[in-house]
């Protein structure tokens, strides 16, 4: 059935779940239904035949919303036509939905039903054609036709039409459009800037919105504004305005009341940026140096303007401790200068200290020695403790701090003899004080642990520490390296009577004695013995190779590992890598470097091949030279050298036939040449003939030699008769017929031109090599000779 540009199909052959359903439906129209309104419900279950199965339609749940697969747009509450109960009225398995055509009660109305049951495919063809409403719009199928929904700034039956907005004409900006649907129309944008030194009043982007008008107001330019200046205090200002005042372009100009003078610029422009070239500028006093309090001195100033200008006043006072020397006070005067000389502070005195006996005296001074501010500290010789202040100063009375200190000698704690031992002791100040010396000494079988003496340092402490008499110990052993130590104490860890014996472990062999024992001298019996490993066979490098090992318990002993290489151009054969074993053997074979072979050389044809080898044959190193036959010159390298890589230095060169120029067959005769080794090349041979009435003049037969030219010149073919005759003459340098008074026929001419051909002919046979030297030239006596 058909309804104008919109129409619906069914599966008339068959039932199909869902998917199959879709399937049919997108293969032969555009997919199964999508209903739209109420009107179209009632003309399908009008139009339709009633089938028990009833029909699939194209909204399934996907992801738990009810969608139009179509469209993939949700079913909205208002486009629902669930019949009574549903959907889901069993289980969540119900995704697909049918729809009740000719059904006696809801007919027309929705169900969900699990998408694997069998009904019939309802299908629609849609009437939107590809690209509808001139793409901008949106097409809505309706029954028998559709209609365009335009987007936002369009509109017409096709959405053909796009809005105008009116046209813009900024004062003063420049102006930069994009018009995407036509000169300010729906969506231009125009961009808008000013010159410099001029700021935009308004948006800098407008839009052409769908209600025909502008997003917002046409901006305009105005000039930019600087800060109002004002004349400096004591000064005054003097403007020019190009753009109003204060504003870009503006000049302002300085300058002081007399007496004053102008820091800073002279004159300010209002910038581009808004800013005023320069910093401000100020009138200000004329001014007198920077006066500064004397050391150890007050400053009091009074000014009238500015610190330190024409009428400032500067009274001068010294600290505590010292005293004025100079004047009191100075001013400013309009010249600049001040008044009389810089005064200073000089120090009060003390009397002078001296150090207390046994002690120092050490004093800094902040002016002068022993004055105002002096410092004095007293310290005592080492052993010896101060009584009294460590520091006294000189006060702004001229007096010292404090009392005279004096120094006493420093005592340490009493000292008894250790336990099994004795104490003798001597005093240099006092018992047990600053330079007293103690001695310990033990009894019979006991040694000391610790000092033999301790001595009262300047600390009121002893050197040392306390000693003690213990038994006669020898050094703590300890177990060789690879091996262990098994021993007995009879008074203690490592003392006299104790007993030690040693043990290696496996693959390692003992050297030493094999247990010592602790004497009452303290020492143990014996040297000290060592597990040294099993070593092996030293191994030497292979020739035009190198060695290099590495070794854990000692050279070329077990766990030594040797690793071999080769030179530049040679290759290891054998183990890269030899290892010592604990039988005191090496792993593997003895390796060997052997030189890297190049492809075997062969002489090119025509040509020779000399080569000398350093090592084996066409091996690294190997030097081939190249030579070629007589008449071939060679082509490529002279000679090649076999280098580490295995390859040669270059390819192989050929030897390649010497060219002559080539030959032209004479006029009014042939050419015909055999070639041995190439076209007009060593050794190629050339035969000249002449045609009917035409006599050749030169040589018949020409060779190509080894230098690359022809043994003669070519000949030629000339005309039988009186000119021929001026050829021969010409030929001949014309000495020979230069007789008087003779006048030849032109048959003895051509006569006399054949003798001389088949003389020279025979000349050549008999000896081929006679006329290289000048080839194709007939001597005078020859000619003669014929006559």
């Amino acid at each position: 059935m058909e309804v104008g540009a919109w129409t619906y199909h069914y599966s008339d052959q068959g039932d199909y779940v869902w998917e199959q359903a879709q399937n049919y439906c997108q293969t032969f129209f555009t997919d199964l239904v999508a209903i739209q309104n109420k009107q179209e419900i009632e003309y399908l279950n009008k139009t339709l035949p009633f089938h028990g199965r009833y029909y699939w339609i194209g909204i399934r749940k996907l992801n738990g919303i009810w969608t139009w697969v179509g469209t993939r747009k949700a079913l909205t509450k208002e486009a629902e036509n669930w019949a009574a109960g549903e959907p889901n009225n069993r289980r969540s398995n119900q995704d697909c939905v049918e729809i009740y055509i000719k059904r006696q009660r809801e007919s027309g109305k929705w169900n969900d039903e699990p998408c694997n049951r069998k009904k019939k495919a309802l299908c629609y063809q849609a009437s939107c054609q590809p690209f509808p409403c001139s793409q901008h719009g949106e097409c809505v199928e309706t029954i028998g036709s559709y209609r365009c929904e335009c987007y936002p700034g369009f509109h017409g039956p096709e959405c053909e039409d796009v809005v105008q907005c009116a046209k813009l004409e900024p004062k003063g900006a420049r102006m930069n459009c994009s018009h995407p649907f036509g000169d300010f129309s729906y969506n231009s944008t125009c961009n808008f800037e000013c010159p410099e030194g001029f700021e935009r009043q308004g948006a800098g982007t407008l839009r052409c919105l769908a209600s025909q008008q502008w997003a917002a107001e046409t901006p305009t330019c105005t000039a930019i504004t600087c800060p109002v200046l004002s004349a400096p205090h004591r000064g005054e200002l003097n403007c020019s305005h190009l753009h109003g005042g204060f504003a870009f372009g503006s000049m302002c100009v300085f300058s002081c009341q007399t007496g004053f003078a102008l820091t800073g610029p002279e004159s300010r422009k209002c910038t581009a940026a808004g800013t005023w070239t320069g910093q401000t500028p100020e009138c200000k006093a004329i001014t007198c140096p920077v006066l500064n309090a004397p050391n150890q001195g007050k400053l009091n100033c009074s000014h009238l303007h500015e610190d330190f200008t024409f009428g400032s006043t500067c009274a001068f006072s010294c600290q505590k401790g010292f005293a004025l020397t100079g004047p009191e006070s100075r001013e400013c005067t309009i010249a600049g200068t001040w008044t009389g000389d810089s005064p200073h502070c000089e120090a009060i005195a003390c009397p002078v200290l001296s150090a207390p006996d046994q002690g120092k005296l050490n004093c800094s001074h902040l002016h002068e020695d022993f004055t105002f501010g002096s410092t004095c500290a007293f310290s005592c010789q080492t052993g010896f403790a101060l009584t009294g202040p460590e520091r006294r100063e000189c006060t702004a009375a001229g007096t010292w701090s404090g009392d005279a200190p004096h120094c006493e000698a420093i005592t340490c704690p009493v000292l008894s003899g250790p336990d099994r031992g004795e104490l003798n002791c001597s005093h240099l100040h006092g018992d047990f004080a600053f330079g007293s010396t103690c001695a310990f000494s033990c009894q019979m079988g006991f040694a000391l642990t610790g000092p033999e003496s301790r001595k009262c340092t300047a600390a009121g402490t002893w050197t040392g520490d306390t000693p003690e008499c213990k038994a006669i110990a020898c050094p703590v052993l300890s177990a060789p390296d690879r091996g262990e130590l098994n021993c007995s104490h009879l008074h203690g860890d490592f003392a006299f009577g104790s007993t030690c014996a040693f043990s290696c472990q496996m693959g390692f062999a003992l050297t030493g004695p094999e247990s010592r024992k602790c004497t009452a001298a303290g020492t143990w019996t014996g040297d000290t013995p060592e597990c040294k490993a099993i070593t092996c066979p030293v191994p030497s490098a292979p020739h035009r190779g190198e060695l290099n090992c590495s070794h854990l318990h000692g050279d070329f002993a077990f766990g030594s590992t040797c690793a071999f290489s080769c030179q530049t151009g040679f290759a290891l054969t054998g183990p890269e890598s030899r290892k010592c074993t604990a039988a005191g053997t090496w792993t593997g074979d003895t390796p060997e470097c052997k030189a890297i072979a190049c492809p075997v050389l062969n002489a090119p044809n025509q040509g020779g091949l000399n080569c000398s080898h350093l090592h084996e044959d066409f091996t690294f190193g190997s030097t081939c030279a190249f030579s070629c036959q007589t008449g071939f010159a060679l082509m490529g390298s002279e000679s090649l050298e076999c280098m580490a890589t295995g390859t040669w230095t270059g390819g192989a060169p050929l030897c390649k036939a010497i060219s002559c120029p080539a030959l032209d067959p004479p006029s009014r005769g042939q050419l015909s040449c055999s070639h041995v080794h190439g076209n007009f090349t060593y050794n190629s041979t050339c035969t000249f003939s002449c045609e009917e009435g035409f006599v050749r003049m030169g040589a018949e037969v020409l060779w190509c030699m080894a230098t690359g030219n022809w043994n003669r010149h070519p000949p030629v073919c000339a005309e039988d008769g009186a000119s021929f005759l001026k050829q021969v003459l010409a030929y001949s340098s014309g000495t020979a017929l230069a007789v008087a008074g003779i006048v030849l026929s032109g048959t003895l001419i051509a006569l006399l031109a054949k003798r001389l051909s088949d003389r020279e002919e025979k000349k050549k046979l008999l000896n081929p090599t006679s006329d290289l030297g000048s080839p194709g030239i007939f001597t005078n006596a020859a000619y003669d000779a014929n006559l």
